[in-house]
């Protein structure tokens, strides 16, 4: 019998679905600056934009259990009705500093709003009245 014929070359493969886009990377967390003279510390997002992004960045490196510091607050906890600057200083207290806030609109508030209640229904372990790292 005669050979086969060879197998015919295999069809060409599809074109290559583009590249799903990169993403975003994070950005970068800033380190707070060293204690100036008198040893005092001012958080990491001191002179910084203190926007609804940095504070995530704080809270998420918050650790109710340890005591409260500039490096270590809630940025969201109120204390009479006040919110804390980039270093967990409050309006009237030694050091507060005015921080710079970000451009709002009534969407990223809204947005704002429900990572917050997302935050008070989920506390995080420890976070409980009288914790170190808690104000009251």
């Amino acid at each position: 019998a005669p050979p086969a014929p060879p197998a015919p070359p295999p069809p060409p493969a599809p074109p290559a679905a583009p590249a799903a886009p990169a993403a975003a990377a994070p950005a970068e967390v800033p380190t707070a600056a060293a204690p100036g003279a008198d040893g005092f510390q001012y958080g990491i997002y001191d002179d910084k934009l203190w926007d609804h992004e940095a504070k995530k960045v704080v809270y998420d490196q918050w650790d109710p259990t340890a005591p409260r510091s500039t490096l270590n607050f809630n940025p969201f906890e109120t204390f009479g009705g006040n919110s804390p600057d980039a270093s967990g200083i409050y309006p009237g207290e030694n050091r507060y500093k005015d921080p710079m806030r970000g451009d709002v609109n009534f969407q990223s508030m809204m947005a704002e709003k429900a990572d917050i209640e997302a935050m008070a229904a989920n506390p995080k372990p420890g976070d409980v009245p009288g914790a170190p790292g808690r104000k009251e």
